[in-house]
C-alpha cells in the first residue's frame, strides 16, 4: 500500500512542536505492517541539503506566483518529497512566523501550496508512483481533501489527522479564486468558517475519514468547550472519526542509552538516575541537597498549557521543598513570571527560556516528575517521555493526558497500575493539591520505585497506533475499490 503524508513539519529536519514527531515517527512504524510512506513537505532551508541530494521529479511554472519543483530525496530513513518553491519557503528563522513574531502574511499561499502540490501527486502526476491513500496532517495540508473533492479526476481517498484544533488557517474568503478552489466549496457545511476560509474545516468537511491523537480528545471536540467553533461539523462526521493516540520513537527516547545524559539508567538500575537529577540542578542553578521532589517543565510557555497556573502554584510546591527546572518560550508575560520567580526563589525555581533537545533530554532524565496542567491537550508527548524515563507525569485530566497516565488513587494504588498523578479541574487549587499528593508519595520511596517501574513499563512506542493507523487505510482502499 502506497501512502503520501502531507505535513508542514517532520523531525527530525524542521520542528515547532508534536506534529513533527508524529510525522517523523509514523511512516516508519507503518513499514513493517506494508505500507510504504511518503512525506512531502515544504523544502525549507534546513533541508537544502536534504534538497540537493535528490531529484527533480515534477515542476510546476507558476505555483502561486513562482516556479515550483517537487524533488524527491531519502534521508534519516524517511523517503521525503519536498516542495521547492523559494518564494514561497526560502526564509529565515521560524517557518510559520517572521522577524515580528506574527504569521508570514502569505501562509494561506505557502501552505496552499504545499496542498495543490500533493493533490496533483495524488491523481498522477509523479510518472513512476501514485498513493492508494493521502494522508494529510493539520490546517497547513487541510486544503489536500478540497482539492481532491473538487476535481474530475479519480482520487485516492484523504485521511486527515487534527493534532490541534485550535489551529485552523483562517484566511479572507477573498482569496478562494486565487488559491484554486470552486466557490461551490465555500458554504457553511464546507470550508465557510464565520464568514472566512477554514483550511482545517475543509479538510474536516471533505477528507473521508478523520483522525485525532486520543480517543478522549475526539471525544472532546464535539463539546463546545473544546471543538473551537467545529463542534457541531465534528459531531455531523462522527461516524468518520477516530482518536489514535500518539507514540514516541523509541530509540530516540531510550534511558538506556541516551547520549544527552550523565549516566544511562534502567528500571533495574534506578539509582543510575540520581546522576542525571544532580546535573540537572546543577544546570538550573537549583541547591543540590533539594529534599524534595524535583519537578520540571518542558513547554511552550502559553495559557492552553496552564503555566499561569503553575505560577500561582509555586509557593505551594516551594514550600513543600521541592524544585521546579522549566525550560520553554512562548507568550512572553509568562516568561517574565517564570523568570521573576526564579529569582524570588534561589535555589528552587531554576529557568531556560528557549529550546534544547539536548537539555530536554536529560531535563527528562534527571527529574522526578514532571508538570502538564494543560487545560486542553489533544494528545502530548512530553508525558510519554517522561513514562519513558521514569519521571512521573503530573497532568491535567484532559485529553491525552487522560488515556496515558493512571492516577495514584486509592485503587489504581492498591491494584499496584498507577503511573502518575491526574488532576481536575483544571485550577491552581487543583494543581496545588496534585502537588502536594505527589510531595507525599516522593516521601514513600518504596512506593516512589515501584511506580517509577510501573511508568517505564508503559507502553508508549508506535506500534499498536501505527496499525490501528494501517487498518484505517485498509478498509479506505477497500471500500474504494468496491465503489469504483
Amino acid at each position: 500500500m502506497n501512502l503520501l503524508f502531507v505535513a508542514s513539519e517532520c523531525a527530525p529536519f524542521v520542528k515547532t512542536g508534536g506534529l513533527a514527531d508524529v510525522v517523523g515517527a509514523l511512516p516508519k512504524a507503518l513499514a513493517p505492517l506494508g505500507v510504504t510512506a511518503r512525506v512531502m513537505l515544504p523544502a525549507y532551508p534546513a533541508l537544502a541539503e536534504v534538497a540537493a541530494a535528490g531529484e527533480e521529479v515534477w515542476h510546476h511554472a507558476d505555483l502561486q506566483d513562482g516556479p515550483a519543483r517537487l524533488i524527491a530525496a531519502k534521508a534519516e530513513e524517511i523517503d521525503l518529497l519536498l516542495l521547492d518553491a523559494p518564494h514561497l519557503y526560502d526564509r529565515p528563522g521560524n517557518i510559520y512566523l517572521g522577524s515580528d513574531g506574527q504569521d508570514w502574511p502569505d501562509n494561506a499561499q505557502r501552505f496552499a501550496a504545499l496542498s495543490y502540490a500533493a493533490a496533483e501527486v495524488a491523481m498522477g502526476a509523479l510518472e513512476n508512483w501514485r498513493p492508494d491513500i493521502v494522508h494529510a496532517h493539520d490546517w497547513q495540508a487541510g486544503l489536500v481533501p478540497a482539492y481532491l473533492h473538487q476535481s474530475d479526476a479519480p482520487t485516492p481517498p484523504c485521511v486527515l489527522t487534527i493534532h490541534n484544533i485550535a489551529f485552523q488557517g483562517l484566511f479572507d474568503a477573498s482569496l478562494m479564486t486565487s488559491l484554486g478552489l470552486s466557490s461551490a466549496l465555500y458554504t457553511s457545511e464546507g470550508m465557510e468558517y464565520f464568514g472566512r476560509i477554514g483550511f482545517l474545516k475543509a479538510g474536516v468537511a471533505f477528507a473521508q475519514k478523520i483522525t485525532t491523537v486520543s480517543p478522549t480528545y475526539a471525544r472532546e471536540l464535539m463539546q463546545p468547550e473544546f471543538g473551537m467553533g467545529l463542534e457541531g461539523l465534528m459531531r455531523a462526521r462522527q461516524a468518520d472519526l477516530s482518536g489514535i493516540l500518539n507514540g514516541i520513537d523509541l530509540q530516540a527516547w531510550n534511558p538506556e542509552d541516551d547520549p544527552a545524559l550523565e549516566t544511562p539508567y534502567s528500571a533495574r538500575r534506578l539509582k543510575a538516575k540520581a546522576a542525571n537529577r544532580g546535573e540537572v540542578l546543577r544546570r538550573f542553578g537549583l541547591q543540590p541537597d533539594l529534599q524534595g521532589p524535583l519537578f520540571c517543565v518542558i513547554s511552550r510557555l502559553t495559557t492552553q498549557k496552564g503555566l499561569d497556573l503553575l505560577l500561582d502554584a509555586l509557593p505551594a510546591l516551594v514550600g513543600r521543598g521541592a524544585g521546579l527546572a522549566v525550560l520553554g518560550s512562548g507568550d512572553k508575560a509568562l516568561e517574565a513570571g517564570y523568570v521573576a520567580a526564579a529569582h524570588a526563589h534561589p535555589g528552587a525555581v531554576g529557568v531556560i527560556i528557549g529550546y534544547d533537545e539536548l537539555l530536554s533530554h536529560l531535563m527528562q532524565g534527571g527529574s522526578d516528575a514532571i508538570l502538564i496542567p494543560s487545560r486542553f491537550e489533544p494528545c502530548g508527548l512530553t508525558q510519554l517521555y517522561g513514562l519513558r524515563y521514569g519521571t512521573l507525569p503530573v497532568v491535567a485530566r484532559t485529553g491525552g493526558l487522560a488515556d496515558t497516565v493512571i492516577d495514584a488513587n486509592e485503587a489504581a494504588r492498591a491494584a499496584k497500575c498507577a503511573t502518575g498523578v491526574q488532576f481536575a479541574p483544571v485550577t491552581t487549587a487543583a494543581l496545588e493539591q496534585a502537588i502536594h499528593r505527589t510531595c507525599d508519595l516522593y516521601a514513600q520511596p518504596t512506593e516512589w520505585a515501584a511506580m517509577m517501574r510501573r511508568a517505564m513499563r508503559h507502553p508508549v512506542g508506535w506500534d499498536v497506533s501505527a496499525a490501528a493507523y494501517r487498518d484505517i487505510y485498509a478498509d479506505l482502499v477497500t471500500t474504494d475499490a468496491a465503489q469504483g
